[in-house]
């Protein structure tokens, strides 16, 4: 009975030690997270993830290991990160980020500007702003953070007229105070549906978020009939909960983002549809 005893027990140590060797041996195999920092960053698929994408081997050599998550929709982004399932995310302008620290409570910060996608408006059925009709209509956002964005672009192309001393960014459908063409405003839509409704012929005319178009498969400066100015304000940004912009490895993702060889990127990628911030 000892030996038999003796037996079991030197197998089942051999046993643990070759199970421990060979957690170890894949740990060392895989070598991503030995030695390195990770942080987990959520984005939109396009263009932000294929930029983080195009980021990670640089980070990589500053030793961090970036993991992405990608989000095909704006809410749960900024839940994510108040929860701290992400590190931080990328796919929000500074309005749109100031809009949700307002409506929730959440204590983010802007860790850096990064890159801007111009609001385009796309038509089916008309080649530019002036062909539009009297009463066409004009599919947009639900986002009402996106709603000043709209309209300063369509006031700046002569089609409406907002009450004077409205600031843009917060400009409502009520601040219009003329609407020569009477248009028809249909503010009802998730912004990521707006490509589908624009295939769909749907509207007169829909307002996209390059963003969103360019997920589409569309080219926002051929496909579009009028586009917003690069010099917009709304910047995409990196987003982290206060405090977490000192962080090392949040620093030196910001510092690639912003580097010539990811500004060069984003410029050949996307030929002036997405346009980097210096």
């Amino acid at each position: 009975m000892k030996k038999i005893l003796s037996a079991l027990l030197l197998t089942v140590l051999v046993l643990s030690l070759t199970a421990c060797g060979t957690k170890d041996k894949e740990k060392g195999a895989s070598g991503e997270k030995e030695g390195l920092t990770k942080i987990v960053v959520g984005a939109s698929n396009t263009p932000h993830a294929v930029i983080l994408e195009k980021v990670k081997p640089l980070l990589k050599e500053k030793g961090i290991d970036l993991e992405i998550e990608t989000y095909q929709e704006y809410i749960l982004p900024n839940k994510d990160l108040e929860s701290g399932l992400l590190d931080a995310n990328y796919f929000q302008t500074i309005p749109y980020l100031e809009s949700q620290m307002a409506d929730f409570g959440f204590d983010f910060v802007n860790a850096g500007d990064i890159h801007i996608e111009p609001m385009g408006v796309y038509s089916k059925k008309y080649k530019s702003l002036d062909e539009l009709p009297d009463g066409a209509t004009v599919l947009m956002s639900n986002s009402v953070s996106d709603h000043g964005r709209v309209l300063e672009l369509l006031e700046e192309n002569g089609l409406i007229t907002l009450a004077e001393g409205v600031y843009k960014v917060d400009a409502e459908l009520s601040d219009i105070v003329d609407n020569p063409k009477n248009l028809q405003f249909e503010p009802d839509y998730e912004a990521a549906l707006l490509p589908t409704l624009y295939n769909n012929n749907e509207g007169d005319a829909v307002l996209i978020n390059s963003n969103y178009a360019i997920d589409a498969g569309l080219n926002p400066l051929e496909d579009s009939i009028a586009i917003e100015k690069t010099d917009s304000p709304y910047v995409n940004v990196i987003t982290v909960r206060a405090g977490d912009e000192n962080n090392e490895a949040i620093k030196a993702l910001v510092e690639v983002l912003k580097s010539k060889e990811i500004q060069d990127f984003i410029l050949k990628e996307w030929g002036g549809s997405v346009v980097p911030v210096k």
